[in-house]
């Protein structure tokens, strides 16, 4: 049997279904494309699903892939054994209504003991037990000993998910030998030890599973395979575990140098180097596919990631920030099957610094949160499971880092109520996911339709014939429509671009022995236009021909946006960097919007030099040309793709002039200096990494102008002064309101001065420590601290509490001097205390602390009671 390195297997694989036909597709992203049923990609089938249900017609009726997944159920379980991990390559390959079983168990069996040099006498296969023809076909026609195959059930052995395409499956597994398993003597394929390692899956679709249960033979039968990469790489290593196939076991190296240990020394750090090196190839692959870390959806899974490895991190030994380190490994070990990694580099390792800074700063404000909590609790000595879900939930502090500093504390847990939050949380996550597109098989009422996708003509015209295909009204197909009724109409072709790819649909009329308003158009997964409409006279029927029309004024406005956008995305490139890439847009007639990976606002330099940029292009004049092209001439041309849009075997090549070359769908004028004049109108944040710029072109520049010159006209009435002297105008105003100011908060220090020796004459005294208490309305806290530091600095051996209320807040703040700390003084603990009465918090240091509070109407009882507080804690 070869050693072979991962990057090998994988072209092998690859490779092997290319000579049999097979069309060789890139990885799909791992953000799920038009599939609401999945957070994640988590298997190599996933982004073909359309393909098998027939909403998408494939590229090739056979495909072969190396798909890159995610699945996190066994999340906890990571590192603590050898064989879970979050990350993984799934190589498959898939027919399509082609071939069928008889071509994908010997080519599977030819890939491994041919191709691979596996030895026969280590291998087994496993069919479902009721599956006749899979194990006479192993047998009779590939050559398997029969002996060598096992029949499982249908937990084991049958593909299905609720209704819809399923069938047999059939296993493929690598005895590793007596030495590897668990030394019962009925130890065989099945077995949880790990002598026998399931390594291919080979899954026959058969069937349509119907509502009432029943399996129905499928006309044109699938293959769908799955092989896990890294499985079959420990295979061909002779390795025991993913973690020591060389790509990664080259990554968790890398951990061990910057950590200063071995791996295999310590079993609880191995569990630790286990742990980053899984996160971090998962962290990166995440955030190249557009993925950035929030506390939601998919964005959580990824910060629960690198949170984790952070976190690891320290428990090994590594104080400074390092994941971003170690991406560099991760990218130079799968560069050559994924070259966006390289160009997207400096992004990903930004991405991965600032989370882990930002999660430092989260590890200091979860340990003052659970000291509060350690500080509060009773007799019983248990932590709630309500407080310690709340720092998990709300401020991203670890669980077992909670566990830890309580037990060090001698304070258990409440683990079980933990759990309880935990597991409503997934359940309210999974509800969410499952209302939103249960299994991603159905479009509803237009599923019932052919499968015809609607012939598009209105690159190159603005009207044609078309005839009515069906009409939707309230969700059901009708076979007429009257004056007024709302309707979606499917016409055989149509000039109407449907909307998608961020640019709007087209509005426009039908004319025929009717008249009808389209208001919007949508374009369905399978190609299907629909135009949504309102009957203005007449009556529709289905087989109707009718004249299709756009608003060309409309749509012109539209194309001119869209052709800006191509422009901009070049010029951002251009003057930020080579890591901007589209997170998104929308283009309608009056506005474009633009979303882009940057982690920083743009400066005014910046966005003034985009914008310049932008208008060079368009009054260069430059040519737009258009053409369809294969996608392989597209890539050898440069053509910049939206990453993650799947494109067919035909695409359609935007270029204008030598400056932008992008493929796209959408429509777009024939010159640039058709755009007219290009206007940024904001530049804002709208997630980690991600900015948005919004922009005007053509009139809709001219109405944003006229719309602004009519708002400096109406400040400058305001100010009563002219449009050219409104500057200077304002500049006096400030400045004399900022004078105001300055004398008011003299007379106010000027009045507090003179009360402060009535204060200290009221101050109550234990022993002979002074405590004095006061409220100071309409003080801001920076005012409120500067009289507290007077009255202190009157009293060497005093404790000073004081409170403001402004703009219905309240503001607590305590003081000790260094004599009152030695008798016992502690601010923090005082500050709290009266906080809490008042329905606040807070804490700080012994000699100064501060606190905010929500009822205004307690404050003077809170103030009250902290006589008692302070003189408790004086020796």
């Amino acid at each position: 049997m070869q050693k072979l390195g991962l990057n090998e297997i994988r072209e092998r694989y690859l490779a092997f279904f290319e000579s049999k036909g097979h069309l060789r597709l890139p990885s799909f992203p791992l953000v799920p494309q038009n599939d609401a049923s999945l957070l994640l990609v988590n298997a190599g089938m996933a982004p073909l699903k359309p393909y098998f249900t027939g909403k998408e017609v494939p590229p090739s009726k056979r495909v072969t892939t190396c798909q890159k997944c995610i699945r996190t159920p066994d999340i906890e379980r990571v590192g603590k054994t050898a064989r879970h991990g979050t990350y993984f390559e799934m190589l498959g390959n898939f027919s399509f209504g082609d071939y069928f079983k008889n071509e994908a168990t010997a080519w599977a069996w030819e890939f491994i003991t041919k191709e691979m040099e596996m030895p026969i006498d280590r291998l087994w296969v496993s069919i479902y037990e009721e599956d006749e023809e899979a194990g006479e076909i192993w047998v009779n026609n590939v050559g398997v000993a029969a002996d060598r195959i096992v029949r499982l059930g249908k937990a084991d052995n049958f593909w299905e998910i609720g209704t819809g395409p399923c069938g047999p499956c059939s296993e493929i597994y690598y005895d590793r030998g007596v030495e590897a398993g668990c030394g019962s003597d009925d130890c065989a394929v099945g077995c949880d030890c790990d002598r026998f390692v399931e390594f291919w899956n080979l899954v026959f679709t058969q069937f349509d599973k119907d509502d009432n249960g029943n399996y129905n033979r499928l006309a044109k039968p699938n293959i769908d395979t799955g092989m896990g990469m890294e499985r079959l790489a420990a295979i061909m290593q002779g390795v025991n575990n993913l973690f020591e196939v060389d790509t990664v076991r080259n990554i968790m190296l890398h951990v061990c140098k910057l950590a200063g240990i071995k791996y295999g020394e310590d079993s609880a750090k191995d569990v630790s180097l286990r742990v980053i090196t899984d996160h971090i190839r998962g962290t990166t692959f995440m955030i190249c596919d557009g993925v950035l870390p929030s506390n939601e959806g998919r964005g959580y899974v990824l910060r629960r990631l690198i949170r984790r490895a952070a976190r690891h991190g320290k428990i090994i030994g590594i104080k400074e920030t390092f994941l971003h380190k170690v991406v560099e490994t991760v990218i130079s070990e799968n560069a050559v099957a994924y070259s966006e990694l390289l160009q997207k580099s400096d992004y990903i390792k930004k991405v991965v610094r600032i989370e882990e800074e930002n999660f430092d700063k989260t590890i200091d404000q979860g340990l003052a949160i659970l000291n509060d909590y350690i500080a509060q609790i009773g007799e019983n000595n248990i932590l709630s499971g309500e407080n310690a879900f709340k720092l998990y939930d709300t401020y991203g502090f670890p669980i077992d880092l909670t566990i830890e500093i309580a037990t060090e504390n001698k304070i258990e847990v409440d683990i079980d109520g933990f759990n309880d939050l935990m597991n409503k949380q997934r359940e309210r996550a999974r509800s969410a996911r499952s209302e939103g597109d249960s299994a991603g098989w159905d479009d509803g009422i237009y599923s019932k339709l052919d499968k015809t996708p609607t012939e598009f003509v209105g690159y190159n015209n603005n009207e044609c014939e078309a005839k009515v295909i069906a009409i939707v009204k309230d969700n059901e197909l009708i076979e007429n429509a009257q004056q007024g009724d709302d309707v979606v109409i499917l016409l055989h072709k149509t000039v109407f671009y449907g909307e998608s790819g961020g640019q709007v649909g087209d509005i426009g009329q039908l004319v025929g022995n009717c008249i009808i308003d389209v208001f919007g158009t949508q374009k369905l997964a399978d190609g299907k236009i629909l135009h949504k409409a309102t009957i203005k006279s007449g009556v529709l029927e289905v087989g109707e021909v009718l004249t299709a029309k756009i608003d060309i004024k409309n749509r012109r406005s539209i194309a001119s946006n869209h052709s800006a956008t191509h422009i901009l995305q070049k010029a951002l490139q251009g003057v930020l960097g080579s890591h901007v890439s589209q997170s998104g847009s929308l283009v309608t007639a009056n506005r474009l919007r633009f979303d882009f990976t940057h982690f920083s606002a743009m400066t005014n330099d910046e966005l003034l030099l985009v914008e310049n940029m932008v208008n060079e292009q368009i009054l260069n004049s430059l040519n737009v040309d258009i053409a369809d092209k294969s996608i392989d001439e597209a890539k050898k041309m440069g053509a910049m793709a939206l990453f993650g849009e799947k494109y067919g075997s035909t695409v359609r090549v935007v270029k204008m002039g030598d400056y932008s070359l992008e493929l796209c769908g959408g429509c777009h004028i024939s010159n640039t200096s058709q755009i007219g004049l290009f206007k940024i109108a904001s530049e804002s944040g709208v997630a980690a990494g991600v900015r948005r710029i919004e922009a005007v072109t053509g009139i809709s520049l001219l109405q944003l102008m006229r719309s602004e010159e009519a708002q400096i006209n109406e400040v400058a009435g305001v100010l009563k002064t002219t449009t050219n002297e409104i500057v200077r105008r304002a500049e006096g105003i400030v400045s004399d309101l900022k004078n105001a100011q300055r004398e008011i908060e003299s007379l106010k220090g000027k009045l507090a001065g003179g009360s402060i020796d009535a204060l200290i004459e009221g101050a109550v005294v234990v022993g002979n420590t002074s405590i004095v208490v006061a409220k100071m309305d309409d003080l801001d806290i920076s005012g409120l601290q500067q009289f507290g530091d007077k009255l202190r600095d009157k009293l060497p051996n005093s404790i000073v509490v004081l409170a403001t209320t402004k703009d219905d807040k309240i503001n607590f703040i305590a003081m000790a001097t260094k004599k009152a700390v030695e008798k016992g003084a502690h601010c923090g603990n005082i500050v709290r205390e009266v906080a809490k009465i008042a329905g606040g918090g807070g804490g700080g240091k012994p000699d100064s602390a501060q606190a905010g509070g929500k009822d205004i109407t307690k404050v003077d009882e809170a103030l009250k009671s902290s006589i008692s507080i302070a003189s408790a804690q004086l020796k």
